[in-house]
C-alpha cells in the first residue's frame, strides 16, 4: 500500500522575529494544508530548513506536527543526514512518535558510493518499522542514487517503500521504474515535472507549490488519477511560470516570501539563507498574481 497519493507539501518551518520555531503558526499552516486538499505532510525537508535546525528543534517540530495533524493525514518526517548514525537515531525517534513514514535525504558532503549508499540506507531501514521515502536530489547533495542501486534498496531492504525523485533526468526516472517496477513508488520532487513523472507510473509530488497552491497542486494529480491526462497536462502547465519563480533562487527563499506576501506571516529565514533579491521579489509577485493567489 502506498503512503500517500497525489500531492504532499513539503511544508515551511514558519519562524519568530527571534529566530525560533514558531509552532502556533506550523499549526495554522496544517490546518490549511489539509482543508486544501493536501494528502500528506512532509515535516522537516529541504523546505523545512531542515540544515539550520538543531537536533533539538528537528524532533521537536516533527513531534508538534505529528500531534496536531492527529492521523488526519500521512505525516512524513525527514530524518535523512549525511551521518548514518545520525540519521538512524532521528528516524526511531519520528517513528516513536508516530509518523507514517519516513523522508532521508542521501548523504552530503561526504557523500558515498553505490555500496555506501546500500548501507547507508539499509541501516535506516534495519532500525525502524515504518516506511522509507529515499530523497534524490544530487544538486543539492552531490550525490546521486544510480536506478540500480535504487532498485536493490526497493527488493532487499524491507522498509524502502518510495522515492522522491528530484534528479530532474527523467530518462534515470523511467530506468528507475524499468528496474524496479511496482517493488518501489516513485514521487515527483520537481513542481515542473508531477505529470511526466505521473506518467512514467509515478504516484504523487512532494511539493514546494503546494505551500501557495495546495488545492492546485493536488488537483493536479488527481486529474491524472481520475484518467484526464489533458487537464492534468493544462494544470501542469498553468503552474508553470509560478514554479520557476518559486526556484529562482534557493529553496526554501522563494516559498517562504510568497507565504509573507500572501499574509501568512511565517517569520524569517535562517542564516545563512537570506532575503529575497527585491527584483526577483517583483518577479514572483507578478507570477502569483498572475496565478490567482495574490
Amino acid at each position: 500500500m502506498a503512503i500517500f497519493k497525489g500531492a504532499g507539501v513539503a511544508i515551511v518551518t514558519p519562524m519568530n522575529e527571534d529566530d525560533t520555531v514558531n509552532f502556533e503558526k506550523l499549526n495554522e499552516l496544517i490546518d490549511e494544508q489539509i482543508a486544501g486538499g493536501t494528502d500528506a505532510i512532509i515535516i522537516c525537508g529541504t523546505t523545512g530548513e531542515s540544515a539550520t535546525l538543531t537536533v533539538e528543534e528537528h524532533l521537536q517540530t516533527i513531534k508538534a506536527c505529528i500531534d496536531h495533524v492527529d492521523h488526519r493525514v500521512p505525516v512524513i518526517a525527514g530524518t535523512g543526514s549525511n551521518c548514518t548514525r545520525d540519521a538512524v537515531a532521528m528516524s526511531k525517534k519520528a517513528a516513536q512518535y508516530g509518523a507514517d513514514a519516513l523522508l532521508c535525504v542521501t548523504p552530503y558532503y561526504n557523500k558515498a558510493t553505490q555500496k555506501g549508499l546500500i548501507e547507508h540506507y539499509t541501516a535506516i531501514s534495519d532500525a525502524v518499522d515504518i516506511p522509507i521515502i529515499m530523497y534524490n536530489v544530487p544538486s543539492r547533495t552531490g550525490c546521486n542514487i544510480l536506478p540500480e542501486t535504487v532498485a536493490y534498496l526497493a527488493k532487499n531492504a524491507k522498509n524502502i517503500r518510495a522515492i522522491k525523485e528530484a534528479s530532474g533526468n527523467i530518462s534515470q526516472i523511467a530506468k528507475v521504474k524499468a528496474l524496479a517496477g511496482d517493488s518501489i513508488d516513485v514521487y515527483s520532487g520537481n513542481d515542473d515535472q508531477i505529470v511526466p513523472i505521473l506518467s512514467l507510473g509515478g504516484i504523487g509530488v512532494i511539493s514546494v507549490l503546494s505551500n501557495v497552491a495546495p488545492r492546485q497542486t493536488h488537483d493536479i494529480c488527481q486529474a491524472w488519477f481520475d484518467g484526464d491526462p489533458a487537464k492534468a497536462a493544462k494544470l501542469q502547465l498553468e503552474a508553470i511560470d509560478l514554479i520557476e519563480a518559486l526556484f529562482c533562487e534557493v529553496n526554501p527563499i522563494p516559498v517562504k516570501t510568497a507565504l509573507n506576501l500572501m499574509g501568512r506571516n511565517v517569520g524569517p529565514l535562517r542564516m545563512p539563507m537570506c532575503e529575497m533579491d527585491p527584483k526577483n521579489v517583483e518577479r514572483l509577485k507578478k507570477a502569483m498574481q498572475a496565478y490567482g493567489i495574490l
